[in-house]
């Protein structure tokens, strides 16, 4: 389709591709891994993945949104049979947008909490600390004794502040005891919600001139994070700890698994968004140059940030004399409890207080965006009535999602969204990527993948891509599929473990989206005619081929036993 359209300028679209693929996780879960699994070390384990695996599926989405210039679901007119994967994703990522949004709602009242001269998560004695709350100048490593480690300390005003002061969770009995959302954070969510559909309204034209903000002023605020970080006593202990190089523990698969985990997550490949933010390219686009540029940025965001955060759990550890392994910590508890802490003792907290949140809402926002944004492409460019009234389809979605993200809000609401993060996005997504990698690379067919690739660019990918997409890719990600099923774990918030039916209802809501593959497959083999055979070859034959079929002539059935084809 000629009347697509594109974006504004060609850094709207790599700024919009950074800013998806750079999110929470590259600050909360990188560098919180790297020190875990052998500092130095681990990116040993991380760059392989990221060169054989990582890059390669990056490389994949991009060039097929661009060619077929089609969402998550119609780009499937390449093989037939396979839609139902577009659909998988479109709904994971819609999935994902019911808790992710919360997290930067989160953001916006600390935000909003930070603006006042002293921080609200400073002293013990508001209306939301406990009895227990006590003063984290008296703790220290005598105090804590062996076994406890001071990130798993709930009763510092930090830690009160967040679980009672924000969260509300001591109102909670459990994820069967919700209660209702808290008026405050409802308000944040609206906001978020309304941020996003403005950001969306108008599709690429408006949401690329948005990154603008939200891509860059997180690297700003890095920056000066890092600044002030490491001139903070301690510092130095804290990134030598992230940095100490323990190749020993590369013996361990763990390690192994979690490289390979991360660099999946952390690329964004497979949930639709790089289709669709590909597909508003002009045609003869680099998207090569594309796909390296910005997943080395991603990485090396990644690294960057490890610098900024542990140069303040240096300064953390000095303070109250505990080693750096008793403030390490990953997720939530690091950007809603450690270091906002470790800010509120600077002088000058407050504008600490206020760009650190400014940062994880700038982070957050562009990654809500791109998802949204692979749901409305991803369904628009399927059906024909919802591109007409674009504007009324994503504020339906946005809306939908802020409804369904109100249970995440309540008082017993991080259960809920406990669940969906480990439910919605987890052996889904890697299945349906997995499926993706191989209908295009053993179906559609690696050698006719390339010939697109030559007629956008001009030049035919190398022979280490086809091998990458052919076999290296769908041997990784079958290996992240089987080491996330093998080593998951019940699921537990902190000390509390869900009741049995709510694993089942996690497994019905990964289930829900994975089932669209097999479901599509059976459909479309019984809704097309011929002999057996005529319908497989129907299903497998890119569209534009189908005349081909009824001549008899199947390319897909000529069986390519030389190398030499590919």
């Amino acid at each position: 389709t000629d009347d697509r359209e594109t974006w504004g300028k060609k850094i709207d679209f790599l700024l919009s591709v950074i800013g998806f693929a750079v999110d929470l996780a590259n600050v909360w879960r990188f560098p919180y891994l790297c020190y875990k699994n052998g500092g130095g070390a681990f990116l040993i384990p991380y760059i392989l993945f990221l060169v054989i695996a990582g890059m390669p599926l990056f490389y994949m989405e991009l060039a097929l949104g661009q060619y077929n210039r089609e969402g998550a679901a119609t780009i499937w007119k390449i093989c037939p049979i396979f839609k139902g994967v577009g659909y998988t994703v479109i709904l994971i990522a819609l999935y994902v947008g019911f808790y992710y949004n919360v997290i930067i709602a989160w953001s916006l009242y600390y935000l909003f909490s930070s603006m006042t001269r002293e921080l609200p998560w400073l002293k013990c004695g508001n209306s939301w600390n406990s009895l227990n709350c006590t003063d984290p100048k008296s703790i220290n490593g005598s105090i804590l004794g062996n076994g406890t480690s001071y990130a798993k300390y709930k009763i510092t005003p930090a830690a009160e502040y967040y679980e009672r002061g924000v969260l509300h969770l001591h109102e909670s009995r459990g994820i069967q005891d919700l209660g209702l959302p808290r008026w405050e954070l409802t308000l944040c969510l609206v906001v978020v919600v309304f941020i996003l559909y403005f950001s969306l309204w108008k599709g690429v034209k408006s949401s690329g001139k948005v990154v603008y903000i939200t891509a860059t002023m997180p690297y700003v605020v890095l920056f000066v994070l890092l600044i002030r970080g490491i001139t903070l006593p301690g510092a130095m202990k804290g990134i030598r700890a992230y940095l100490h190089i323990d190749f020993k523990r590369l013996n361990n698969l763990e390690v192994w698994i979690d490289a390979a985990t991360q660099i999946f997550y952390s690329l964004g490949a497979g949930f639709g968004v790089l289709i669709a933010f590909a597909s508003y390219n002009k045609f003869d686009n680099n998207c090569y140059r594309d796909a390296l540029l910005t997943s080395t940025v991603n990485c090396v965001t990644s690294f960057f940030s490890g610098f900024a955060i542990f140069s303040v759990l240096g300064y953390m550890a000095y303070k109250h004399g505990v080693d750096i392994e008793d403030v390490a910590t990953e997720g939530a508890g690091l950007v809603f409890i450690i270091y906002p802490e470790a800010i509120s003792t600077l002088p000058g907290s407050t504008f600490w207080a206020i760009v650190f949140f400014i940062m994880l809402l700038t982070l957050g926002i562009d990654s809500s965006m791109g998802g949204m944004e692979a749901v409305i492409t991803g369904l628009t460019d399927d059906f024909k009535i919802l591109k007409r009234n674009r504007k009324l389809f994503t504020f339906a979605t946005a809306f939908g999602t802020f409804l369904i993200a109100l249970l995440c809000i309540t008082n017993g609401g991080i259960y809920v969204l406990t669940l969906f993060d480990k439910y919605a996005a987890g052996t889904s997504i890697l299945f349906a990527v997995l499926i993706e990698a191989i209908g295009v690379s053993w179906f559609y067919g690696v050698d006719r993948f390339s010939e697109d690739i030559e007629k956008m660019m001009g030049f035919k990918p190398g022979l280490y891509w086809r091998l990458c997409w052919k076999f290296v890719s769908p041997a990784f990600l079958l290996f992240v599929v089987i080491a996330s099923t093998l080593t998951s774990s019940v699921l537990k918030y902190d000390e509390y473990v869900f009741p049995h039916w709510s694993n089942v209802v996690g497994w019905g809501v990964a289930m829900s989206s994975m089932l669209f593959v097999p479901c599509y497959a059976i459909y479309k083999f019984l809704s097309v005619s011929g002999t057996f055979k005529e319908r497989i070859a129907y299903c497998i034959t890119p569209e534009h081929e189908h005349h081909l079929v009824a001549e008899g002539n199947v390319r897909q059935f000529k069986v390519r036993v030389h190398f030499c084809a590919f």
